[in-house]
């Protein structure tokens, strides 16, 4: 098993479907992988096209339990006085970016554009983008020796 690290770059989102007929849109993202879980700030007045350029870590353990692991980013809409309205939602599988990494040391998927699904009515609500690195982290055998608890360096 390879334990690592994974940095999601959330940047922005483009023609995000409006929850409210009289109010604009404030959007946030939850920003999902298996139990961990982030939420952004919240684009107040941004409509449709918010901002967030936002950096999350997340520490993967590959190969997991599941089979496809996958990043969920879910788009919801801040309301001050009802509950907040969900937008849409996209899916980043990142089996091969896992994979790659771990062969490679690194890998990357370049900031990109997803589509952003309502998932209860399968329809188009806009597009995000997200760029995600992986990065297993490196265990020497300078660092593996335990000796009564203690790391001793070999000289």
């Amino acid at each position: 098993m390879t334990i690592g690290v994974m940095e999601v770059n959330l940047v922005d989102a483009h023609g995000l479907k409006k929850s409210d007929l009289l109010n604009n849109i404030d959007p946030y993202v939850l920003v999902q992988y298996r139990s961990q879980e982030y939420k952004s700030l919240i684009a107040k007045g941004s409509g449709s096209n918010p901002k967030w350029n936002q950096k999350f870590t997340f520490r993967v353990e590959y190969p997991g339990a599941d089979d496809q692991p996958k990043l969920v980013l879910k788009i919801i809409d801040h309301d001050t006085f009802s509950s907040d309205d969900y937008l849409g939602q996209t899916t980043i599988y990142l089996k091969e970016l896992f994979e790659s990494g771990v062969e490679s040391g690194t890998s990357e998927l370049r900031l990109q554009k997803y589509r952003v699904v309502d998932s209860s009515s399968h329809s188009f609500s806009g597009d995000i983008r997200v760029g995600v690195t992986f990065t297993p982290r490196v265990e020497t055998e300078f660092y593996s020796q335990d000796f009564g608890g203690w790391k001793e360096s070999q000289r």
